[in-house]
């Protein structure tokens, strides 16, 4: 009776510290920095106690794996490409994130601020 309660409990803190990591990482996805790291390491310790978590970081792991292979292969200016496509990516979802948080008077005051 008591492991089974054990287990039980073990599952919950387990599901609920996952959530937790995962949310926290899914919120700082648009935002430059380690989002989808935090999200991956979220699954991870889902991955300790559900076995659709670890199938799904195993598959997750695998692409990233491939991906990282496709990129080591590729002539200097593909790769050139691929960080220039994914700078502008971030600067433009930082510039939205700011236009959204600060709106366009925030925006001008922090400008202002920083040229002091």
């Amino acid at each position: 009776m008591i492991d089974k309660v054990h287990r039980i409990t073990k599952k919950i803190v387990i599901a609920i510290a996952g959530g937790v990591i995962v949310a926290g990482g899914l919120a700082l996805v648009p935002l430059p920095g380690p989002g989808w790291l935090i999200v991956l390491a979220g699954l991870g310790v889902w991955a300790i106690e559900f076995h659709w978590a670890r199938r799904l970081l195993t598959f997750t792991r695998a692409q990233l794996h491939r991906w990282w292979h496709w990129i080591g292969r590729q002539r200097w200016w593909v790769k050139t490409l691929v960080g220039l496509a994914t700078t502008i990516f971030v600067a433009a979802v930082v510039a939205a994130s700011l236009w959204v948080g600060l709106g366009r008077d925030g925006i001008t005051h922090l400008w202002d601020v920083l040229r002091q």
